[in-house]
């Protein structure tokens, strides 16, 4: 996004009253502006695209830019207290088999080994991803209809027993 689009994103805050905005393009760079609650200022967050090789950063209304902190959410979950599922392709994550049905899991659901947690569409094909081990959910950590990579962490599970 350009500057000037950013600006429009803010001029939008400030007409409507609207707290947050969030624009994600579907190579996956994604830019959200929210207001702050103390300052009653704006910042804006923009994750780079996958080209992109800078940091992302926090703008303010004052034009001061600075990094933003960068948590990985994967990071958080070691695979020696936690199991968790990756993707085994490139492709599209799916929470449910079609729109209008409900998600396969939710967070806190307990699943059995074998279960179906998601879909991966790879070329138009459905992918069904089967969890290999039983637990209960405790994240997950990419949003529906959002690409993911080979290997990118998708759910975590606390293991049964």
């Amino acid at each position: 996004m350009n500057e000037r689009e950013i600006r429009s994103l803010i001029a939008i805050l400030e007409e409507t009253g609207i707290e947050e905005i969030e624009i994600r393009k579907w190579w996956g760079a994604k830019i959200r502006v929210s207001r702050r609650s103390s300052a009653g200022g704006t910042i804006i967050q923009a994750t780079p695209s996958i080209a992109a090789a800078s940091p992302a950063e926090v703008v303010s209304t004052a034009g001061a830019v600075s990094p933003a902190p960068v948590e990985d959410e994967a990071s958080q979950f070691s695979e020696a207290t936690h199991y968790i599922i990756h993707s085994p392709i490139v492709g599209t994550f799916y929470r449910a088999p079609a729109p209008d049905t409900p998600p396969y899991v939710e967070v806190g659901d307990t699943i059995k080994a074998g279960q179906v947690v998601c879909i991966v569409e790879a070329m138009k094909l459905m992918n069904e991803i089967q969890a290999e081990k039983g637990g209960k959910i405790v994240k997950i950590l990419v949003e529906n209809a959002m690409p993911v990579e080979y290997n990118q962490v998708m759910i975590v599970l606390e293991p049964e027993g």
